[in-house]
């Protein structure tokens, strides 16, 4: 029997913020598409309190930026990134281009084309996303992505120089110093000084959130991401401190964060609510992460593992960490996720930062239908067919035939007229 032990806040609640995000959302970038700059630069002002006279940082201001960071932060950086690209190459070459004889005459093949252009939003206000550059602009440019551009908020009254370096160091195109939905609309619409991409790619609050979502169809976008969820799935090998440590270390993303218990232990139900007390009277970002646990933070109790994964699919989670005696049971068997943590010996902060696999995932129930950013995001597979006169003989009369069925008249002599011309040419 599933048991809810606690509950998260009122569905009611929740869309009610949502109506108000979307309203602002729209009536922002109506502002950009039509004022454009002047829009952009007042908007920066008001939120960020940031006017300098060029949002784009130039090549003197990234090395500067690059000078400023000590050899172990560089160091650092630059590790966080070779896992990653590496990771990305692996998944590039797995992607390959295709062409088959599938009939006596025909040719049909695909390619995998790069975007031409990409945005990458790094985000940068409430925490310095340092990692969200990996994520974005190096995989874009594994991809083959020829214009890649990055925008992240200042920090602390600038430019934060360690997001500028990551961004750098990721092969960014042009850097620009710029947050909020502002940075998101100007990406995609353009304005006089910005030119506009094809796709907008990177994690951000509810109001960059939505911003994709309304500009989606104008241009691609990874995935409608929400605030960041995590679900820790756990039986009686697992400890109450493991347990508390791991969802709050995901609560502190947001004040709306949902960080889910999911367990057929009793006692760890008693234990984590224990040790979540405790962790949050030390916890830096206590006040972050107490808010998400009390508002949305859930436990439920399951008596079988078979409980635990209908739950999990059911869940959706965009990170799903396995503390189970056999975390094998859930690879091979739950289908609704972002990124699987299996055992306890990695953790959702390994994702988030460094250990190679994407960070930018699937929240508010996508992974039913969707993974999380990767290289094959940015790529689009097209496929084209070549097909001999003989095969256009034959071809032909079958789709003539299949036309006049569909009542497509125009269709059916587009196929009629390759019958004339090359049936008689091959007999």
């Amino acid at each position: 029997m599933i048991k809810i032990i606690k509950a998260g806040i009122d569905a009611d609640a929740a869309a009610d913020m949502d109506a108000k995000v979307k309203a602002t959302v729209e009536t922002t970038l109506k502002d950009i598409e039509t004022r454009g700059d002047a829009a952009v630069r007042e908007l920066s002002e008001k939120f960020d309190n940031w006017s300098p006279e060029s949002f784009r940082l130039s090549d003197e201001e990234i090395s500067a930026a690059v000078s400023r960071l000590s050899e172990q932060t560089v160091n650092d950086i630059k590790f966080a990134q070779t896992q990653i690209r590496k990771f990305a190459e692996i998944q590039r070459a797995s992607m390959k281009d295709v062409e088959e004889e599938t009939f006596p005459g025909v040719i049909l093949g695909h390619k995998n084309i790069p975007v031409n252009s990409v945005g990458c939003y790094i985000p940068g206000g409430k925490y310095p996303m340092v990692a969200s550059a990996h994520m974005s602009v190096l995989t874009a440019k594994v991809a083959g992505v020829k214009r890649v551009i990055a925008c992240a908020p200042p920090h602390s009254g600038g430019p934060n120089d360690a997001i500028v370096a990551a961004m750098h160091f990721a092969g960014a195109d042009e850097i620009y110093c710029l947050g909020g939905i502002q940075a998101v609309g100007s990406m995609a619409l353009g304005t006089e000084t910005i030119e506009a991409v094809d796709m907008l790619v990177g994690p951000g609050n509810a109001f960059v959130a939505e911003a994709k979502r309304q500009l989606y169809g104008r241009v691609g976008i990874d995935l409608f991401a929400g605030p960041t969820e995590t679900l820790v799935i756990a039986d009686e090998t697992c400890d109450g401190e493991m347990a508390a440590t791991d969802l709050l270390g995901q609560a502190e993303h947001g004040t709306n964060s949902p960080a889910i218990l999911l367990t057929t232990s009793a006692q760890l139900v008693e234990d984590t609510q224990k040790e979540i007390e405790k962790q949050l009277l030390t916890l830096e970002t206590a006040a972050v992460a107490g808010q998400a646990w009390r508002d949305y933070g859930q436990i439920i109790l399951c008596d079988t593992d078979e409980e635990l994964l209908s739950e999990a699919d059911r869940i959706a989670s965009e990170h799903v960490q396995v503390m189970t005696r056999d975390p094998n049971y859930f690879l091979e068997n739950m289908t609704n996720y972002g990124a699987l943590f299996l055992g306890k010996e990695t953790n959702v902060a390994y994702g988030d930062k460094v250990i190679g696999t994407n960070h930018t995932l699937p929240t508010k129930l996508a992974a039913r239908y969707t993974g999380g950013l990767w290289v094959g995001k940015f790529l689009k597979t097209c496929t084209y067919q070549r097909v001999s006169p003989e095969a256009t003989a034959t071809i032909g009369e079958y789709c003539s035939r299949l036309c006049e069925l569909e009542g497509f008249a125009g269709h059916k002599a587009q196929a009629d007229i390759r019958v004339a011309r090359y049936k008689d040419r091959t007999a």
